[in-house]
């Protein structure tokens, strides 16, 4: 990684920590309306392979990966925020919670029988979308899926001020075709993409969500 990617990644380090309780307090109850995450979440469930744990990459405070566990599978929450960790550990302790980077997983090869990456690759540069989508084939067994999801478009948007912290950090939007590109990149099959509006509450993007799955071997 480059020294603008290490400088860039403690800045998202430290942004996270800085909000984590706040985006709890906000964020945490956020699949109570969500019908459409939780079906495309249900339906990655449903493909997994049974008994392989399931991993949320860049899981935040860690309410998908408490979600994913109260189903019955074993759920490994990952994330570069060490506050984020500590909020996850304390309010899903049915869940097991790692901190690592996205390009560099805390996780055996083929560890994970299924795993998602909701709106945390918006924070990668453009160049390290390709190593963390291989680093996620790493971690799958062959015929594991990944779901991501991220805000369409092409834009980015600069954070000083977030719920009254400073910080520093980019959302990066991406385009789903050129995330189904990088993806095939890597080494997965694109199994669906699709869109939709925001939800009443959240920020006004469109949504994107890409479905891959890991060929068999």
């Amino acid at each position: 990684m480059s020294d603008s990617g290490n400088d860039a990644r403690a800045a998202v380090r430290a942004s996270y920590d800085a909000v984590a309780e706040s985006y709890l307090a906000t964020i945490g109850g956020e699949l109570a309306h969500k019908p459409l995450d939780r079906a495309l979440l249900a339906a990655l469930l449903e493909q997994a392979a049974d008994g392989a744990p399931v991993a949320d990459l860049g899981c935040g405070p860690g309410h998908v990966t408490g979600w994913l566990a109260e189903r019955g599978v074993r759920a490994v929450g990952v994330d570069l925020s060490p506050g984020m960790i500590a909020l996850a550990r304390r309010e899903h302790p049915a869940a097991e919670f790692r901190e690592g980077d996205l390009l560099r997983l805390p996780a055996a090869d083929g560890e994970f029988g299924a795993a998602v990456a909701l709106y945390s690759v918006i924070h990668l540069e453009p160049a390290e979308l390709a190593p963390a989508f291989a680093e996620a084939r790493r971690v799958l067994r062959p015929g594991g899926r990944l779901l991501v999801a991220f805000h369409a478009g092409t834009e980015v948007r600069h954070l000083d001020d977030w719920w009254g912290h400073p910080v520093d950090v980019d959302f990066r939007f991406l385009e789903p075709s050129a995330v189904a590109v990088l993806l095939r990149a890597a080494g997965f099959d694109v199994e669906a993409t699709l869109e939709r509006a925001h939800y009443p509450g959240e920020p006004e993007t469109t949504r994107a969500y890409v479905l891959a799955r890991r060929p068999e071997e």
